[in-house]
């Protein structure tokens, strides 16, 4: 799977870059038929310390899977969205079988 990351308003670390590589990668292990993978991370201008904005959509067969988290900082959101897109697979491959 390819991952494509995209950054807005800001130029991230390397080690973020592999967390968000590594995190998105462990999808593979809940669907083989995931075609690419679309990151993008930016940062609200607002006051609020919950600033950061993780998105995550996932190509796969028929509707994409998507997942916005804003969260205070990238680790944490995308963490949350890994997770969630977890369940959002787990549920397609679910229909799948039905």
């Amino acid at each position: 799977m390819k991952v494509h990351i995209q950054t807005l308003d800001f130029t991230p670390r390397q080690s973020l870059l592999d967390l968000v590589n590594e995190k998105v990668e462990k999808l593979e292990k809940f669907s083989d038929r995931i075609i690419d993978s679309r990151v993008v991370l930016r940062i609200e201008k607002s006051e609020k310390k919950n600033n950061k904005v993780c998105e995550i959509r996932l190509g796969i067969p028929g509707n994409d899977l998507f997942v916005k988290k804003q969260t205070e900082s990238f680790e944490e959101g995308i963490q949350k969205a890994v997770d969630t897109l977890e369940r959002q697979l787990k549920d397609w491959k679910e229909k799948k079988r039905s």
